[in-house]
């Protein structure tokens, strides 16, 4: 629901730089404390000052940058989209995509049972063929992929946006194994990396943490561990991939980064890093 918090404020803005209608149905479907954060309720809550201005440029840019990486694989002609660790996100229903795309949204069933009722009963259907594949990714989602219809010797285009900070180094490279054994020639893929805190930082964080009356119960679920860059293990598997530092991406849309002194946030642009990916 964080995500989709900040993209329903960011959508708000006068000028901003992803507008995700869904989310702020999400949001509103949730209720209580994210239904008040978008009405400028709960002045007092925690959310209140997450969801600050540069929260909303992170989130805002990373969705950016993502979205245009799948209008620019549908153009190559691209036809079959993976988005791994789905969650709320709503690009098949808001995005434009060519006819007989598939869109293969990967994530735990409750999640996509979720995401299915509230836009169904909201009225909304996904412009392209969307297919749900209900499975954890420790388990074996590539097997779940290819029942659902998946077609490895056909080209793909991957998504793993703010996921990798979730997996341990061993499973991150489990992932990238899994994607790089289904992808054709011809196949995309685009990541959302991070760098590791090192020791003092992250244990300064989870002081922060535990100090909080209401802590994030996503913290303890980071990993502060990291496997070869994506630019790197991709490039050694024939891959021809680039990599676009958050902070460098923010400053050519022309916003304004953290100052010097905020260093929580500055760090939030500054370990970030935008990866995408084409096998030749």
């Amino acid at each position: 629901m964080f995500v989709a918090g900040a993209r329903a404020l960011q959508a708000q803005r006068d000028e901003p730089l992803a507008v995700d209608p869904y989310a702020e149905v999400f949001c509103r479907a949730v209720g209580g404390e994210w239904a008040d954060l978008l009405d400028g309720g709960a002045p007092d809550h925690k959310l209140k000052s997450e969801f600050g201005e540069h929260f909303q440029t992170f989130q805002g840019a990373r969705t950016r940058y993502f979205d245009n990486y799948f209008r620019e694989v549908v153009r190559a002609g691209v036809r079959q989209i993976v988005i791994l660790a789905a969650g709320l996100d709503s690009r098949a229903y808001r995005l434009r995509w060519a006819d007989g795309t598939v869109i293969f949204e990967v994530d735990q069933p409750k999640v996509l049972e979720f995401k299915r009722e509230v836009l169904s009963r909201h009225g909304d259907a996904s412009t392209a063929q969307r297919r749900e594949v209900a499975v954890d990714l420790r388990a074996n989602w590539p097997a779940a992929l290819r029942a659902n219809g998946f077609q490895p010797a056909e080209p793909s285009a991957w998504l793993a946006e703010g996921l990798l900070i979730y997996l341990p180094a061993a499973a991150q490279a489990e992932l990238f194994t899994g994607i790089d054994s289904l992808a054709a020639p011809g196949s995309h893929v685009a990541v959302e990396e991070g760098e590791p805190m090192d020791s003092a930082a992250l244990e300064a964080a989870r002081v922060r943490e535990r100090a909080e009356r209401e802590p994030n119960p996503w913290f303890g679920l980071v990993y502060n561990e990291k496997t070869k860059d994506a630019v790197e293990w991709f490039g050694e598997r024939g891959w021809d991939a680039h990599a676009t530092p958050l902070t460098e991406y923010v400053r050519t849309l022309g916003r304004k980064l953290p100052d010097a002194d905020d260093q929580d946030a500055g760090r939030m642009f500054s370990s970030v890093t935008l990866v995408s990916a084409k096998r030749g």
